[in-house]
């Protein structure tokens, strides 16, 4: 058994070899933060990255053998300030934007593909549900769609009503840019919501979808009992193939979250819930984006362009360039990835 006094010993023999390494790294990184990333040589920059990984190496060991705890998070805290300055200030802004819009956002949607299309699912079958009940019986819209929410369409409103909500037409001003607006932060909101609900094992995140659809079934039934479904999909679809697209993305990810959870093979669940939490967490910034089109769609060009065939022409050109973004966009940077990797 190894006493106190044999811990010790190793601890500083460890300490006593690689010291050299971390104090030079530290006082890289020092003067980096004092007098700028610039202030350093070519040659201490080129040393940059291997005292860093050095450092890492370090951290490791110490780690893994159980070292002084000191050690260890003064290794954890060298480590976190190098990072800056080996990693992150090689990419400009315009490169992080660039790197997320070409790979990172289109290459976990691929990713996820298969969450993503069981949330889609559960919409279809909430929509296909609903639309079919209400349709053998208005009256039982209100079981699906709050009165609130409704706005004043139901049963007991006219056709030509329901048309006028569908083709109102309203001015240009600050009032559209804050409707946008509200509409963006509020479904960003339930977008966020369901890709947070993963974490308890994905159920709500089945219902939430299911419910979704259940209130696009409704509508949808609604106004085909009066003969306005193409009125309403050409006022839905325009936003709508954008907002719904953000939703089941959202809707797929809590799935992923949860199946990491339920299902975390060699790993622990902690571990592989934060590792698939930092993957689909890109992902959701995305999705965020497409709310917030969706929001400028919805808040402004619905509101003001009341033709039918311009309606359905926007829904249209949104559809087919999503499914080719998700699609084609950073498809050969996954094959070169798989023919590298073992």
């Amino acid at each position: 058994m190894h006493g106190p006094a044999q811990i010790t010993l190793k601890s500083y023999e460890f300490r006593r070899e690689r010291e050299p390494t971390w104090l030079a790294l530290e006082a890289l990184v020092e003067r980096a933060q004092k007098s700028g990333f610039h202030s350093l040589s070519a040659d201490e920059l080129a040393r940059l990255p291997h005292l860093y990984r050095a450092t890492l190496s370090s951290l490791s060991v110490a780690r893994s053998i159980s070292l002084d705890r000191n050690v260890v998070e003064y290794l954890e805290s060298l480590a976190g300030r190098a990072y800056f300055f080996v990693y992150g200030t090689r990419s400009h802004a315009r490169d992080v934007l660039a790197e997320f819009v070409l790979y990172r956002f289109p290459a976990g949607i691929r990713r996820f593909k298969w969450h993503i299309g069981l949330a889609a699912l559960f919409v279809i079958v909430g929509a296909l549900t609903a639309f079919f009940i209400t349709l053998d019986n208005q009256e039982r819209f209100y079981t699906f769609v709050a009165e609130e929410y409704a706005q004043g369409r139901g049963p007991s409103s006219s056709t030509s009503e329901l048309r006028a909500v569908l083709y109102s037409e309203h001015s240009p001003g600050d009032a559209l840019a804050t409707f946008a607006a509200s509409l963006f932060t509020h479904n960003a909101k339930i977008g966020i919501v369901s890709f947070s609900l993963g974490v308890v094992i994905g159920l709500p995140v089945f219902l939430l979808m299911f419910i979704n659809g259940l209130v696009l079934g409704a509508f949808a039934a609604l106004h085909h009992a009066r003969g306005l479904s193409a009125d309403l999909w050409g006022w839905l679809l325009p936003h709508g193939v954008t907002e719904l697209g953000a939703m089941v993305i959202c809707g797929g990810l809590g799935l992923a979250l949860a199946q990491a959870l339920i299902f975390p093979g060699r790993s622990t669940r902690l571990r592989n819930l934060a590792q698939c939490g930092r993957q689909a967490g890109v992902v959701v910034v995305g999705a965020v984006i497409m709310f917030f089109i969706a929001g400028l769609i919805e808040g402004i060009f619905r509101q003001l362009v009341t033709d039918i065939a311009i309606r359905y022409a926007v829904a249209v050109i949104t559809a087919v360039a999503w499914s080719l973004y998700f699609g084609l966009v950073g498809r050969s940077r996954d094959s070169a990835r798989a023919e590298v990797e073992p």
